[in-house]
């Protein structure tokens, strides 16, 4: 099967791969290939001649005469996503794929938070968790989380600085510093785990 992915938010797009392919597959750099590696990649078998491969295609728009090869291994048996930063959707290639129904994903860069909405945020979870998250959830699909979350700890640090140091915005830090690891290090939405960071800051 075939999928191309396109767009600008990174992230987002190596998180849908993973969860597609797996954490182990091939990868393979648009801009190293000729058309003569094709066959290999989308009809060769692995050392282990039943197992479907996975594969990632990276940057094939760059390669102009492998990318117009493309739509002739449609019928490749293997997991094979195409992976571009951007897309010319006049190009006759990407037309081709699109009329005959190869899925097509985009993953379009997230909007940088504003630091006022993040302050405004973080100041009604420490009065009311449960409207804090009604908030978020209102810009959660046009915002990145990470930079959100990000702008949080920037003010939670004014906080803390302004305080002189206090205890209670020291142990804030520390959840936050926890928090930052696991969005990094799990597989859950990252949304969800700033969410209930929220809910829990007026119990603190």
């Amino acid at each position: 099967m075939l999928k191309i992915f396109y767009g600008e938010n990174r992230r987002a797009a190596e998180e849908a791969i993973k969860l597609d392919l797996g954490e182990c597959y091939e990868i393979f750099e648009g801009e190293n290939l000729t058309e003569g590696d094709l066959p290999s990649i989308f009809m060769g078998t692995s050392l282990f001649e039943t197992e479907r491969r996975m594969i990632l295609l990276k940057n094939l728009t760059e390669n102009a005469s492998v990318w117009g090869k493309l739509p002739e291994y449609l019928t490749t048996e293997h997991e094979v996503i195409v992976w571009e930063p951007k897309i010319d959707k006049r190009s006759t290639t990407y037309k081709v794929l699109v009329k005959v129904g190869v899925e097509m994903r985009e993953f379009a860069e997230m909007k940088k938070p504003e630091a006022n909405l993040v302050f405004g945020v973080l100041d009604t979870a420490f009065r009311d968790g449960e409207r804090a998250v009604r908030e978020i959830e209102r810009i959660e699909n046009e915002q990145d989380p990470y930079m959100f979350f990000g702008l949080l700890v920037t003010q939670m640090l004014r906080k803390f600085e302004m305080s002189g140091g206090g205890a209670w915005e020291r142990r804030i830090l520390k959840k936050m510093a926890e928090l930052d690891i696991q969005m990094k290090t799990t597989a859950i939405d990252p949304w969800i785990l700033v969410k209930g960071f929220l809910l829990g800051l007026n119990k603190n």
